[in-house]
């Protein structure tokens, strides 16, 4: 193991009331540890398909999956097979994609289904989008088994609000679609889910009596609004949240996913 791969080394920058928490946390058990991806685990970059995890995030949390009585799950807006080919989950790693509408518990898990219905919607709502993003230069569509998200990192300010006030314009008022406004894209869906589901489902399924999760963007707020008193949530960045605690970046996520190793397996005496 290499130094800053240590659980051991000094925390630098994560606060005393956070360590403390995470102690208390470390202590419980059944622990679930459900992160965020992009912009949590990985710093945010401007093609989707580069992000990948800190090695010092990725090593602890693998840690973190072979301790006893420990849960890990990673919950993202990525469509799962998206998510599994950049975050390369230990194989013990529960997903949760889609903001929560696909689930993947384990080899048998059953794929998201569409019904005719919600297969010809998703139809209309991508032609829509698609013929927005004919016009907004710097804009593209990603395709998800229950959506499609329209991305402007890649587009001026003032074309990318353009396209997500006409998208919004189109599709806010339709019934069957649902809108998520996150970092330099906008969600649409036609299976009605949030991370907030995503982080209850879990709690539920691993018999989970503490939860600590982490994220990022808007859509994460679902989640940190679902956490219960002896859970941990905190806020990766500067913008508003509703979350006790708050780090600035990913790379101060692994010094939280390193500190919750630490003490988790001194609790459980691994």
């Amino acid at each position: 193991m290499t130094p800053e791969n240590d659980p051991a080394r000094p925390m630098l920058s994560l606060s005393p009331e956070l360590l403390a928490a995470v102690h208390r946390a470390a202590g419980t058990e059944q622990l679930l540890v459900a992160m965020d991806f992009d912009g949590t685990m990985a710093p945010l970059v401007d093609h989707a398909a580069d992000a990948r995890s800190l090695p010092r995030s990725a090593a602890a949390f693998a840690a973190l999956a072979e301790l006893p009585r420990t849960t890990t799950a990673l919950i993202s807006g990525r469509a799962l097979d998206s998510l599994r080919a950049v975050a390369s989950p230990p194989e013990k790693t529960l997903l949760i994609g889609s903001h929560g509408a696909e689930i993947w518990m384990g080899p048998g898990s059953a794929e998201l289904q569409l019904d005719d219905a919600q297969r010809e919607l998703l139809a209309e709502v991508r032609q829509q989008l698609a013929e927005i993003v004919d016009q907004a230069p710097g804009t593209l569509l990603e395709d998800k088994p229950a959506g499609v998200v329209l991305h402007t990192r890649l587009a001026s300010d003032d074309v990318a609000e353009d396209a997500v006030a006409a998208a919004k314009a189109a599709l806010q008022d339709r019934p069957g679609v649902f809108l998520k406004t996150g970092n330099r894209v906008l969600e649409t869906a036609v299976v009605h889910a949030s991370k907030g589901d995503g982080v209850a489902f879990l709690r539920q399924a691993s018999g989970a009596t503490a939860v600590v999760f982490a994220g990022d963007d808007t859509t994460d707020e679902d989640a940190l609004h679902r956490l219960i008193p002896g859970d941990v949530g905190v806020k990766v960045g500067l913008d508003f949240t509703q979350a006790e605690f708050r780090v600035e970046a990913p790379v101060h996520v692994a010094e939280l996913l390193e500190a919750l190793l630490r003490e988790r397996t001194k609790a459980v005496g691994a």
